[in-house]
């Protein structure tokens, strides 16, 4: 038998198992749910059928749980072996315990039926389940020496394959690096070449850049020399000029002061002269009030010292007043600043 046969073969005896199961189940309940509610006080007969559900359930939990188990190859000991024959036992007790309280016999054998059938029937269907399971395991373990001896086969044929190849990649790899070494002298000697091509031409190249240095060197000593004549004559324009701008201040501060003095004796000349004898003419007249108004005398000396009358005095040192008061800014600049 193949595995497919072997798994339809378990199917079809679950399949057959859970249909007794689920009969044995109905009619255990429909046959001990009488003699429960019999012997159960009235207002609690409708727990009557509590006890074969309880008792049918745990049929259920023993014939899966040795199903899961045989098809494991598995054994749970002794625990469940007592589990299924007391369940077994207990379900045939309640199911002919109304039969056999009466003295039926043909009841008692009628009832008994499907209790065996289903004690009959997990012990077979785990004993039939340990076989398949067993055969199961069977087959694999041919189908498992088959595959591993396809493998060595296989694994034998890969190592002549990768025996041959890697024989090749080492003729190849010899072959190749012949050719590397011939390839890495031809590489060496173009390399030395190239590098005493290159450093012939680094040694012209650094004498072209120390000439170039030098020129370099020297056009920046003239350059400097250069500038720092510039500097000098420059500075001694400077000098020149700062010189001939003291000169020329100090020219025109003595001008200046000859000015100065020359007003000061020609105002000093106007003054000395006292009152006149009579009165001086206009051009005359201010010239002296001029003369009094610079030498701040007061109003009065000025009028003596001209022969005019002190009013007309006054009116010229407004005039001058306003002529040496300083003139107001414009509104515009002022109102810019």
């Amino acid at each position: 038998m193949n595995r497919v046969q072997i798994r339809s073969s378990e199917r079809a005896l679950s399949v057959g198992t859970w249909l007794i199961v689920g009969g044995a189940m109905l009619y255990s309940v429909l046959t001990v749910t009488p003699l429960m509610a019999a012997h159960t006080p009235e207002k609690w007969r409708w727990t009557a059928p509590i006890l074969p559900l309880v008792v049918d359930a745990a049929v259920v939990i023993v014939v899966r749980l040795d199903s899961v188990l045989a098809r494991l190859g598995g054994h749970g000991g002794a625990w469940p072996v007592a589990l299924r024959w007391m369940t077994g036992t207990m379900t045939l007790a309640l199911n002919i315990g109304v039969s056999a309280l009466a003295g039926d016999l043909v009841g008692v054998a009628v009832h008994a039926v499907a209790p065996l059938l289903l004690i009959v029937t997990a012990e077979a269907g785990l004993a039939y389940r340990r076989a398949l399971t067993a055969a199961v395991l069977a087959v694999e373990a041919r189908k498992r020496a088959e595959q591993d001896e396809r493998d060595r086969a296989a694994a034998e044929r890969e190592e002549n394959r990768l025996r041959a190849a890697r024989e090749q990649r080492e003729h190849e790899a010899a072959i190749a690096r012949e050719q590397r070494e011939h390839e890495a002298a031809l590489a060496r000697e173009e390399a030395e070449r190239q590098d005493r091509i290159r450093r012939e031409e680094a040694e012209q190249a650094e004498a072209a850049d120390r000439a170039e240095r030098e020129a370099a060197e020297r056009r920046e000593q003239i350059r400097e020399q250069q500038q720092a004549e510039r500097e000098r004559l420059e500075r001694q324009a400077t000098q020149q000029r700062d010189l001939e701008a003291q000169q020329r201040a100090e020219r025109e501060r003595r001008e200046q002061a000859r000015e100065q003095e020359r007003i000061e004796r020609e105002r000093a000349a106007l003054l000395s002269a006292g009152p006149p004898a009579e009165k001086l003419g206009e051009d005359r007249a201010r010239q002296v009030v001029k003369a009094a108004f610079a030498a701040g005398l007061p109003v009065r000396v000025a009028a003596e010292l001209t022969g005019w009358s002190v009013g007309w005095a006054s009116a010229r040192y407004q005039e001058l007043r306003e002529l040496s008061a300083p003139a107001p800014r414009p509104a515009l600049e002022g109102a810019t600043s």
